[in-house]
């Protein structure tokens, strides 16, 4: 700076200072910094360049004291194995990072005590401790106790997955029945008229919708669909517990097998991919694959398969934005937050 004035230390300035450098009063600068909307533009891009030429930066645990707001965000997250995480889901965790940061907001994570299935406990816990603004939950299904216990607690929450109808509509998710009526219109598209489709849990209402999107359009489209299991299959019956690599071989073997394999995953695919070498196939030569959710590994495979990718940042967005809607007393939307995939085209299909 000029005439041999440093550069105040970040954190040393006061906001009387900051006032009194902008030409403004204190309560001025607290609305520039807390309720910018209250503040005229010009006086507001004023105060703003003061703040930072000034290094001020607000006593956020005084402002929490004064306010109650602690602008942190629990997020409840999924149970998952150190040495063999969920690539999806650490992805997840990442956006809803930087949306939270994005909007002034840290995020603290919590999960159930090792060894305890219920996450009640582990839940009441954290909000005894007055700890959380409110909560994320993700990977919620219907009827998904979780929702119905935070519901009860009264606090602020939004979930990665569709709620029941009964309950408030603080969700976002993918529009999942879509996404696979895309896949079938790709393969469609690429000449194929007898495909399989190999699906996860047939309970979780995700897995459901992707088998009902794909089976849907791809009957629209007059194509054929196999599943490992069905009638003539040639294999057993799975209980829709995923097909595993013998069905989706038996799947494979005849005159008629399937010249496409759409999935469920990204790991069912891996099997499909297991499961067509091991009947001397080729991927992508012989038989097209399909994935879901577009993880990191998808590009590593030979050949790289193509895959649905989830709209992460837009999701985590859309979760914040609806849970501090809520924190700010806001009147939440009626219904929830549906939003587009895409299908991402690589070798495995072409």
């Amino acid at each position: 700076m000029s005439e041999g004035v440093s550069r105040p230390r970040r954190g040393a300035t006061t906001i009387e200072e900051v006032a009194r450098a902008a030409g403004v009063s204190r309560q001025t600068v607290s609305n520039a910094i807390n309720a910018p909307q209250k503040v005229r533009p010009e006086t507001l891009a004023r105060v703003t360049a003061t703040i930072e030429r000034l290094g001020y930066q607000p006593d956020q645990s005084a402002r929490s004291l004064r306010t109650g707001a602690r602008r942190t965000l629990g997020y409840l997250a999924p149970v998952d194995d150190p040495f063999d995480p969920n690539p999806l889901m650490a992805g997840f965790l990442e956006a809803l990072v930087d949306a939270a940061g994005a909007e002034g907001q840290r995020v603290l994570l919590f999960r159930p005590a090792p060894g305890t299935a219920d996450p009640r406990p582990a839940i009441d816990e954290l909000l005894a401790a007055r700890q959380v603004d409110g909560l994320v939950l993700a990977d919620v299904l219907r009827d998904d106790l979780r929702v119905a216990h935070v519901v009860r607690s009264g606090v602020p929450f939004a979930a990665f997955g569709r709620t029941g109808a009964a309950g408030p509509q603080h969700w976002v998710d993918i529009d999942n029945t879509a996404a696979m009526a895309q896949v079938a219109g790709h393969l469609a598209a690429q000449g194929h008229r007898r495909v399989g489709f190999v699906g996860g849990a047939a309970a979780l209402p995700w897995m459901a919708d992707r088998r009902e999107g794909f089976r849907a359009e791809a009957d629209r489209l007059g194509m054929t669909v196999v599943e490992p299991g069905e009638r003539g299959a040639g294999a057993p019956s799975t209980g829709g517990q995923g097909a595993g690599v013998a069905a989706v071989r038996a799947l494979l073997r005849g005159a008629d097998r399937p010249t496409a394999i759409a999935t469920g995953s990204d790991l069912l695919a891996i099997d499909v991919y297991e499961a067509v070498r091991a009947e001397g196939l080729t991927v992508g030569r012989d038989v097209a694959v399909v994935g879901f959710h577009d993880t990191p590994l998808c590009r590593h495979l030979h050949p790289a398969l193509t895959s649905v990718r989830l709209p992460l940042p837009a999701i985590a967005a859309g979760l914040v934005r609806r849970l501090l809607a809520q924190v700010r007393g806001e009147r939440p939307p009626g219904e929830g937050l549906v939003l587009p995939a895409e299908l991402v085209v690589r070798d495995s299909s072409r």
